[in-house]
């Protein structure tokens, strides 16, 4: 019973570790203090998955979008579904939908979604 206990604890630890995980420029999705957000999402190359950049206005190296990278608790790159996919996890993140809209680049499609931080 000892060893159920203690599983079902650190289990739970490691669910509420996970919610907070996701970070740009290392700073937690849920904790980015700014109205709007844009997400600007690109295929993958021969796949149908999307990689996202999120621009909150912050600072970033000159040719580096590493600054704007969603990237995971150990800091791998977060590869979303569809861009659908993304907003949702945004959306558990506080942030609603506000306007989109695309940019083809040569066969590749660039989307750029507009977010705002949901009313509490």
């Amino acid at each position: 019973m000892k060893k159920i206990l203690f599983s079902s604890i650190i289990l739970f630890g490691l669910l509420l570790s996970n919610l907070n995980a996701q970070t740009v420029n290392d700073i937690p999705i849920n904790e980015i203090d700014v109205e709007y957000i844009q997400i600007v999402g690109t295929s993958k190359l021969l796949s149908n998955k999307v990689t996202i950049q999120i621009d909150f206005g912050q600072e970033n190296k000159y040719w580096s979008n590493k600054d704007t990278q969603v990237k995971d608790e150990s800091g791998k790159l977060l590869v979303f579904n569809s861009m659908i996919d993304s907003l949702n996890f945004l959306s558990e993140n506080g942030y609603e939908f506000v306007n989109a809209y695309a940019i083809t680049l040569g066969n590749q499609n660039v989307y750029h979604y507009i977010l705002k931080r949901k009313d509490n």
